[in-house]
């Protein structure tokens, strides 16, 4: 970039507020044009600013992290996009000092653009058996129309290999061959490619307008769900509503199960017992949501009140989600040894009736750790243990987190439950009232609490990994008391300005329909304290849980 440039675009670009963050990777050029100079590439987990959008194509101008100069123009539907795109400027800024010289176009194959799509007598296959042929290198999606306000056809990996039959003059898209469309034919973005031979071989294609077939709508993935190994309860009215209407929500979000980035909710209305979920298929990584588990194992273990150095251990755990604080809650579980109680948790909840959710080994901390005292068995699960990647040691679906907060709620509140008929005397009342108790002064106000007025009393647990984010939580709200459990997934990483929005607004949803006389109108600051500077050791609250006939 020249001087003159330099000071040009820094007098020129202002912070927008608007970010965006490649899918999967994304080729940067120098001009809004397939055609420019290729500058440079950006890859997902990392977001740029939005300087700048063109007035003629679907192109974005992005800048760098630091100092918001251009960095190149990006093809939109290879970035997701984090903020309003009406609030950023206009711009026909080139990075190069000439404008790029366009690939030459036979004059045999050019159609007029207010003329039918045709194939040209003289097209012959130019490459292998496809003649021209377009690689995938990353996840995309396959559409009806050059555009991705076209409805989407399916849905391509890394490695698929379609033919190319044509080429839009005006749009940087490709015609594919794709038998999953209804007419045999769909479109892919041209720099979501590689092209092996010449796209200027295949069909030129300049309509503007194209007809859709009859789609068949996808029908919703929500369903009805139950707990304790009870038949659910049909979804009805303004219940069956709201979890389809969550549903849009991720798909517009764009965590869909036809893709790898993909969610899951439960929701369950905790005086009907009515409930739903969808993704409940997939099996996600337990994360630190399964101290939920561990917490229930320790309270039905435990003879008498905790000690001093147990309670600080719980808190540690429950609420800085501390790893070692857990492991030695584990140990003490298991006799000594933490393996044997992560083993002990997972026959907890298979006593349960949970039999998709469970623990193997104690979590990973700094340091040496001790050797499991035999072979680590991986058990084999009716989800799917593959889409999500999980932990193969540690597992959940969302419906079974949810249905051990609502049995921790009815064991509290004298509804009786799983955990009351299983267990009996060995947890009563009030240890679920102290395990609610702890998991409600949870310091992390972000994820579904921060859906919520701030004042709304929220027993939560938070677990996040580099791919996954997760959060199970009992709301106590005027209009009625619910569970809410989530988990969200993408590959390698998943950006926290995209999974906290949607925890928020899903939240705030579901807010709503429980107390529709006084709802919660928009989204609120939210808060996650530095994890490293959070520790409980003499903190009043441990107090709390010496304190055997102590009730919240």
């Amino acid at each position: 970039m020249s001087l003159l440039l330099g000071w040009a675009a820094q007098a020129q670009f202002q912070p927008t507020s608007v970010y965006a963050q490649a899918i999967g990777q994304a080729n940067l050029r120098a001009q809004d044009s397939i055609d420019a100079r290729l500058v440079g590439e950006i890859i997902s987990g990392i977001n740029y600013p939005v300087l700048g959008r063109s007035q003629f194509y679907p192109w974005l101008l992005l800048g760098e992290r630091d100092s918001n100069q251009p960095m190149g123009w990006v093809f939109d539907a290879l970035v997701s996009i984090n903020g309003d795109l009406n609030r950023v400027p206009i711009s026909d800024l080139s990075l190069d000092a000439a404008a790029p010289v366009p690939s030459p176009i036979s004059a045999t194959r050019r159609v007029a653009a207010d003329s039918p799509t045709v194939a040209s007598p003289t097209a012959t296959p130019t490459r292998g058996a496809f003649g021209v042929s377009g690689v995938v290198s990353g996840e995309v999606n396959i559409r009806y129309g050059p555009g991705i306000e076209y409805p989407r056809a399916g849905v391509a990996y890394p490695g698929d290999r379609f033919e190319v039959t044509g080429y839009h003059t005006q749009f940087p898209w490709l015609r594919i061959r794709y038998a999953g469309a209804a007419a045999g034919q769909a479109w892919v973005a041209r720099d979501l490619l590689e092209i092996e031979g010449n796209i200027f071989d295949t069909i030129a294609i300049s309509q503007t307008r194209f007809s859709l077939p009859a789609l068949t709508p996808t029908p919703a993935a929500v369903r009805a769900s139950g707990i304790n190994a009870q038949e659910p309860l049909p979804l009805r009215g303004e219940l069956q509503q709201l979890a389809h209407e969550l549903w849009a929500l991720f798909l517009a979000e764009g965590f869909d199960p036809q893709t790898s980035r993909f969610g899951a909710l439960f929701v369950m209305d905790l005086a009907s017992g009515a409930a739903f979920t969808f993704g409940d298929d997939y099996a996600f990584s337990g994360t630190s949501l399964n101290k939920i588990a561990i917490l229930a194992k320790l309270y039905e273990t435990l003879g008498a009140p905790p000690s001093i150095e147990t309670a600080t251990d719980i808190l540690n755990t429950m609420i800085c989600s501390e790893n070692a604080a857990t492991n030695r809650l584990l140990a003490l579980i298991g006799g000594g040894n933490s393996y044997y109680g992560a083993e002990a948790v997972t026959a907890f909840l298979r006593r349960l009736g949970l039999t998709r959710t469970f623990l193997t080994a104690p979590f990973t901390t700094i340091g040496t750790r001790e050797p499991p005292p035999h072979p680590l068995q991986l058990p084999q699960t009716e989800a799917d243990q593959v889409k999500a990647e999980p932990d193969l040691s540690n597992q959940l679906t969302v419906v079974e987190i949810g249905a051990l907060l609502a049995n921790l709620y009815y064991c509290a509140y004298g509804g009786g439950g799983a955990l009351t008929e299983t267990f009996g005397a060995a947890i009563e009342g009030r240890e679920c009232r102290q395990m609610l108790h702890v998991m409600s002064n949870n310091t992390v106000d972000a994820l579904l609490k921060s859906g919520v007025p701030a004042d709304t009393r929220v027993a939560h647990k938070h677990g996040w990994i580099p791919d996954s984010h997760g959060n199970a939580a009992l709301f106590f709200t005027p209009g009625g008391d619910y569970v809410v459990a989530m988990m969200l997934f993408q590959p390698v990483w998943l950006n926290f300005q995209e999974s906290l929005p949607l925890f928020a607004e899903v939240s705030r949803r579901v807010y709503n329909h429980f107390n529709p006389e006084r709802p919660q109108q928009a989204g609120r600051e939210w808060h996650i304290p530095d994890a490293n500077s959070c520790d409980y050791f003499g903190d009043p609250l441990a107090g709390d849980l010496l304190q055997w006939t102590w009730d919240d």
